[in-house]
């Protein structure tokens, strides 16, 4: 029998990584069971990046080569379930930084589980799409064996921490906000304050206030670096925000704290995390985002609420341990710095020189942007690029939040060559940070809450902003376009100078693909201002309102008046005056182009549109933990079947352990891990107080862990053991009635 995936990584995995990852296996065996409830499994897939994607035809615009896929691999029947077709499958990357080895993994199982293509978000993260639920596990020990996890890449959880891909060789930074980024990632990831959020909560580290590459003014929390001076030394700290977030209702950060400390930025963190985990909306979705919380409360009490949290938080090691840390951490160039060389460069570069090339604090280095359409690239396109790191800057290579790639230490002397290589592999497009550089969301090719096709503009509009090349007026050439699908601002299309969004308007009984324009976003300072909607223009029409925008900007300017000058002075009325013509949508029967959508030669319904899976439905945390006690329980059925007695033994009382540790943290959160502090804790408020009893076996089924800790370990006959496996599925089964009994009560209470 040929060696599996898992025997072959089994001594390269870190060994949490691989436990989880066996137990997402289980879980998918427990669904395919249907033993496993599809909410409680959604919620437990998204936690580990795998998504639900939109299918209309078969066919994915991807802007690099159109896919027909069969997906036509149902597990399940049933037309809602994970298993009818291939989803989507998002992998993190703290803070955008990846090494060679890394992208060689990408690009190998990009080819091998997906279509061949790699997605750059505005995360720093990666997309696969058309991935089937029962390779991830295998996808992701692979990914696991070069330190990549999908862990919480989507759910109610804390998502990728992006920060600034310059951090380390900007110019105006106050310190690198790498090993901060780094340490915030691992110290939530998987923490237990942060398993019980109504909605996701997304955070971001930024060197200075001036410059949008960590954009924390549109983040649940962001943190800008500041050194200040404290008893005649250098310290350094933070400026903290809190609240800020996109989507339908944007709503800009509140400064927290003016200054914290290193050594207090993780506990303050937990803090926030805590608070919004306990008073966050649950129920409504729409409401369930700490913006809300914040807005809510107001700041300063959110504040007071934060400093409470901390007085009572059990003390963390981790809080300052990484501090010790920090002189260690250093990125080491591959090759010695050298001035550039003179010559005749070829066509081309020095144009992508002036857009691609960032000249690095450091003498003689550049960062090099490498720009992606769309953020696609190909799998063979990556493999390229990983050789292309070993050649000229190593393990320095980042992800951006405006979906393109950075280069970073690269020797200046070494640019020339490095276009050249580019332009073998079609990747040396200049205009990265440009008006070219249009960003985009999936929209309607794989987003279910798609309503136009943000990718099939995006690409019109790079290819007509290409088109005019060094005609375009200088004034504009540095404003930034994106597009979302629909309001939900994947795109971030709130913060560019020009944004549009996917909106669905009726003419006559015909559906028309629309875009709401926004205009006066300000990327820079962190994203320091929303734009306005000013009206909803058919999809065929945004080409010409880009013109008509720019145009009018470039001619009417006054001097020195930016982009969002000029719009705040035009104001809403004669902005929306400006574009009144192209709000006009000719009848089908004068121009039936109008009733279809960019990409997409069919004519647009707005009918498929379905429910998205941004974070799943909110599961309360003892209904997740109590899951997790069924999926151990299972594993412990499985051990029994293959002899293993003492593993069953162990497993069975750890799926009771796990129950009671579900039921006593609806009242205590912070129960220890330790068995006995969870039946002492067990025991005092659901055993004495009678609130696991039912009207016909009373205590007996709590006896059950009473009995197994009092034993301790060490397995007995399998006959003994089997009867214990039997209690833990009564103790399980006992659980889930005292979760359901309490819920019950809160419902009357709330009546």
């Amino acid at each position: 029998m040929a060696e599996t995936w898992k025997e072959k990584l089994a001594d390269k995995m870190p060994e949490e990584l691989a436990r989880e990852i066996d137990i997402f296996e289980t879980q998918i065996e427990l669904r395919k069971q249907d033993k496993l409830d599809e909410k409680i499994f959604a919620e437990q897939r998204l936690r580990r990046g795998a998504y639900g994607q939109r299918y209309d035809n078969g066919q994915r615009h991807d802007g690099i080569r159109t896919q027909t896929i069969d997906f036509g691999r149902g597990l399940t029947k049933g037309p809602d379930t994970a298993f009818d077709a291939p989803g989507m499958l998002r992998i993190k990357i703290p803070y955008g930084g990846m090494t060679a080895a890394q992208m060689d993994v990408l690009a190998e199982v990009a080819e091998e589980y997906s279509v061949g293509i790699l997605h750059v978000t505005t995360r720093q993260d990666f997309q696969m799409h058309y991935i089937h639920i029962e390779n991830t596990p295998d996808l992701m020990r692979r990914l696991a064996a070069v330190d990549i996890t999908t862990r919480e890449a989507c759910g109610n959880v804390v998502r990728n921490v992006t920060a600034c891909p310059f951090a380390g060789i900007c110019r105006d930074e106050s310190f690198d906000v790498t090993p901060y980024a780094k340490a915030c990632t691992y110290f939530l990831l998987g923490h237990p304050d942060t398993l019980d959020f109504g909605r996701k909560f997304k955070i971001a580290f930024s060197g200075c206030k001036q410059h949008a590459c960590g954009l924390v003014n549109m983040h649940d929390m962001g943190a800008i670096a500041l050194q200040r001076e404290v008893d005649g030394k250098p310290k350094r700290g933070f400026e903290l925000y809190v609240g800020g977030g996109l989507g339908a209702v944007p709503s800009e950060a509140k400064l927290l704290y003016d200054f914290a400390g290193e050594d207090e930025l993780l506990p303050i963190i937990q803090a926030v995390a805590r608070v919004f985990a306990r008073l966050g909306e649950k129920k409504n979705r729409a409401r369930a985002r700490i913006k809300f919380l914040v807005k809510k409360l107001g700041i300063e009490e959110f504040k007071r609420l934060v400093e409470e949290e901390r007085k009572v938080m059990p003390h963390d090691p981790r809080w300052t341990a990484y501090i010790g840390e920090l002189a260690q951490y250093k990125e080491t160039p591959l090759k010695k710095g050298a001035p550039a060389g003179e010559g005749a460069p070829p066509e081309g570069f020095e144009t992508w020189h002036k857009t691609n090339v960032y000249q690095q604090r450091q003498p003689d280095r550049v960062a090099v942007r490498i720009t992606l359409p769309l953020g696609d690239l190909a799998a063979w396109q990556m493999r390229e690029l990983a050789a292309m790191a070993r050649r000229y800057c190593g393990d320095a290579v980042r992800a951006t939040v405006d979906q393109n790639l950075l280069f970073r230490w690269v020797s200046a002397a070494d640019a020339l060559d490095f276009y050249k290589d580019l332009a073998a592999i079609g990747l040396n497009e200049s205009g990265a940070g440009t008006i070219a550089d249009v960003t985009a969301c999936p929209g309607t090719d794989s987003c279910k809450l798609g309503i136009s096709s943000s990718q099939g503009l995006a690409e019109e509009l790079r290819k007509r902003l290409d088109a005019k090349g060094a005609q375009l007026d200088e004034a504009i050439g540095d404003l930034h376009v994106k597009v979302s699908g629909c309001f939900n601002s994947c795109a971030q299309h709130h913060i560019s100078d020009i944004g549009f969004y996917g909106v669905n308007r009726n003419i006559k009984g015909r559906s028309v693909p629309h875009f709401q324009v926004i205009l006066g976003g300000k990327w820079k300072e962190n994203g320091g201002a929303y734009g306005l909607a000013v009206c909803a223009v058919p999809s065929k029409n945004v080409p010409a309102a880009l013109d008509l925008i720019t145009g009018r900007y470039t001619a009417e300017r006054n001097a020195g008046e930016n982009f969002q000058d000029y719009i705040a002075r035009l104001g809403r009325r004669e902005l929306k005056a400006m574009l009144e013509e192209l709000i006009k949508v000719p009848s089908y029967e004068e121009d039936a182009s109008f009733y279809s959508d960019w990409g997409d030669p069919r004519e647009y319904t707005h009918g498929d549109r379905g429910k998205g899976e941004c974070a799943g439905e909110v599961v309360s945390l003892v209904d997740f933990n109590l899951a997790e006690a069924e999926r151990e329980l299972f594993e412990a059925q499985v051990l029994l079947d293959e002899d293993k007695l003492s593993g069953a033994d162990a497993m069975a009382y750890q799926a009771m352990l796990s129950a009671a540790k579900a039921l006593v943290k609806t009242q205590f959160l912070d129960v220890p891990d330790q068995p006995g502090s969870i039946v002492d804790e067990f025991r005092s408020r659901f055993y004495d107080t009678e609130l696991f009893f039912d009207r016909f076996a009373k205590g007996k089924f709590a006896n059950y862990l009473f009995v197994r800790h009092q034993r301790g370990n060490g397995a007995n006959s399998a006959e003994d053991v089997r009867q214990l496996v039997e209690e833990a599925q009564l103790f399980l089964e006992a659980s889930f009635a005292c979760q359901a009994r309490m819920q019950e009560e809160i419902q009357k209470s709330s009546i």
